[in-house]
């Protein structure tokens, strides 16, 4: 039980941190979404241009994270050279790339069809490098259990990031539209760059947080090739996962404004190419906007993986290790189940996360992307396996089968139901992978899940919501309606309880600590 005191507690650091960092970040959907800011085809821009970012970092890291924490757990491996390997290795892979996004950054431009925006692809090839070679450092943070440290340069990093775009786009826009400038205004503030104000304050932010991982960037010791040979067997499989888990996270509004564009100018032969891309750019911004929303629950998800992979490679030397991921999986499974319950009996309050009023036809696909990253949740503690058996390539495997789910569906199905169809791709992606990585597990490196008890959760879950309310979501508030769902809730509680006496013996200890 101390081993998941512990797990607890990191988690909690983790995420107060993060959580707290990302939902800071998250309050800029409201702000970026507002009327007289952006509209959903400029919003639209922002969602598609990170949706890149999140997909590139996987690729210059590629799998030297995991591979990291994997060695510098392992006997006869010295913990310095494992980490030195990935640092090295991974800032070179991104030398090369930022090298080459700046001399093709305008062919790079001309095929996202930004042709005159050149320098959004600079700014996001340095973006992208600074938060991968950072991740190496972090990575070794979280491995030595500095969570304080850790937390303290991501929160740092966020309080830049905000406060830059609070500056360009409140102080400095407002001043300026409203006629009201001074000479650090004139300095700072073009009008024209417009959305790129977010990419720069992203830049400068990432730039910030590398400069606070100074001491840790700091090289001791060699860099060992055969060691690295290792290291890079283990990881490229994961290279692998993570480009599939991308895909899978990301694919979808990367897909959606060419294939809706497509779309348009086949229903409607009087179209231009850049009527139907604008059409197209706006219905990305909303499916974006709403999919922030679903977000909320892959905050706690990475704050609690940051806990989770460090904590479950030093528990395997632990006799009852795989009882212990039993008992992690059954509480965790109750935490994403209520946060889907939650947000998605709520809708009626959450909708204003969009403060304008043409985003809220999207809130039909945030129930269905809660209840993919519920999934998502229970496939991450389930890997696991495949982790500390050495067994990488599976999870190669079974993620590019998700993949190839992902792609077809949208492939398919964008054209003819839009958005939504991008929703249901990534539920039915999911539910298939941790299908195939339970059966595969069992297997390999069995771990006794209470079935029973997970399932019960789940469809606990899944069933209360399908006797919600539902209500208009263009109708006001109904508190008869906010009663009804949010009683729905407490008998979820009250049902976990009673099921699972455990759970309130745990949920005492953690306060307690």
């Amino acid at each position: 039980m101390s081993g998941l005191k512990k797990l607890a507690g990191q988690t909690v650091i983790y995420g107060v941190s993060s959580i707290l960092a990302r939902f800071l970040n998250f309050l800029l959907t409201p702000f970026y979404t507002a009327e007289g800011m952006f509209n959903p085809g400029e919003f639209g821009v922002i969602t598609e241009m990170y949706a890149y970012v999140a997909f590139l970092i996987v690729f210059l890291t590629f799998g030297m994270e995991t591979s990291f924490f994997r060695y510098s757990t392992k006997e006869g491996v010295d913990k310095q050279t494992a980490y030195n390997n990935s640092l090295y290795s991974v800032t070179l892979v991104v030398g090369v790339f930022v090298l080459l996004s700046v001399v093709f950054a305008q062919p790079i431009a001309n095929w996202l069809v930004y042709p005159e925006h050149s320098e959004y692809v600079i700014w996001f090839a340095i973006i992208v490098g600074l938060d991968a070679v950072a991740s190496i450092p972090l990575a070794k943070l979280r491995k030595e259990n500095k969570a304080k440290n850790f937390a303290l340069i991501n929160v740092a990093n966020v309080a830049v990031n905000i406060g830059l775009n609070l500056y360009f786009l409140w102080y400095c826009k407002s001043s300026f539209e409203a006629g009201n400038t001074n000479w650090l205004i004139d300095f700072t503030y073009n009008p024209s760059i417009g959305v790129g104000y977010v990419f720069i304050a992203n830049l400068i932010a990432s730039g910030v947080k590398f400069l606070l991982l100074g001491g840790q960037l700091k090289i001791r010791g060699t860099f060992d090739f055969q060691l690295f040979k290792e290291m890079f067997k283990y990881a490229y499989p994961m290279l692998f996962v993570g480009l599939a888990f991308i895909i899978n996270e990301t694919l979808d509004r990367l897909m959606l404004k060419s294939l809706l564009t497509e779309s348009y100018m086949d229903k409607d032969p009087t179209l231009s190419f850049e009527m139907a891309t604008e059409s197209a750019q706006t219905q990305l911004g909303i499916y974006g906007g709403n999919y922030k929303i679903a977000m909320i629950v892959s905050m706690f998800l990475q704050a609690y993986r940051y806990a989770a992979e460090p904590f479950f490679f030093n528990q395997e030397k632990e006799k009852d290790s795989k009882k212990t991921y039993a008992k992690v999986m059954n509480y965790f499974v109750v935490i994403v189940a209520l946060m889907f319950l939650a947000i998605s009996m709520n809708l009626q309050i959450v909708k204003y996360f969009t403060p304008s009023s043409v985003y809220w036809e999207g809130l039909v696909v945030v129930p269905i992307l809660l209840a993919a990253n519920v999934l998502l949740g229970i496939y991450t503690n389930q890997s696991i396996w495949y982790k500390l058996s050495h067994k990488t390539y599976y999870g190669a495997l079974i993620s590019l089968v998700g993949a190839v789910i992902t792609v077809t569906i949208n492939l398919l199905l964008i054209p003819i139901y839009g958005y939504l169809a991008s929703a249901w791709a990534t539920f039915i992606c999911y539910g298939v992978m941790v299908t195939m990585s339970y059966i595969m597990g069992q297997k390999h490196y069995p771990i006794q899940y209470n079935l029973r008890k997970i399932a019960a959760f789940v469809l606990l879950a899944f069933g209360l919501f399908m006797i919600r309310w539902r209500g208009d979501f263009y109708s006001d508030f109904n508190w008869i309606q906010f009663i009804y769902n949010n009683t729905l809730i407490l008998v979820f509680v009250g049902v976990v309880l009673f099921l699972d006496k455990s759970m309130m013996g745990m949920i005492r200890r953690i306060i307690k600590r």
